[in-house]
């Protein structure tokens, strides 16, 4: 049961990660890529460091702490660095697709 587990998040984690890519990839502006990798990639890796955390506490009998200060740290500056390009590119008058205009006003 431990295995399909950790099989279970490291398949959520793949799936968040690609399609966090595909998104920064395929989005047309700035503001709407800045969705994929802070978002769909943030659960993507938790997911994966959650997984690794796992498997490794229970083969050695200790609390992983390695990947839980990862995901912490991931957890906290993804939304933060987000937050500020944001406002950086908004601050620069950064070109948008008119439908992000309509969003931001």
């Amino acid at each position: 049961m431990f295995e399909w587990i950790l099989s279970a998040l490291i398949l959520v984690g793949a799936f968040f990660t690609l399609v966090g890519s595909i998104g920064l990839y395929k989005l047309p502006d700035f503001f709407m890529r800045l969705h994929g990798p802070t978002k769909a990639t943030t659960l993507g890796v938790g997911a994966l460091l959650i997984a690794s955390a796992l498997y490794f506490s229970f083969n050695t009998d200790q609390i992983s702490l390695h990947e839980v200060l990862i995901t912490i740290f991931l957890f906290i500056t993804a939304p933060v660095s987000a937050h500020l390009m944001a406002k950086a590119a908004i601050h620069i008058k950064l070109k948008q697709v008119k439908r992000t205009q309509n969003i931001i006003k």
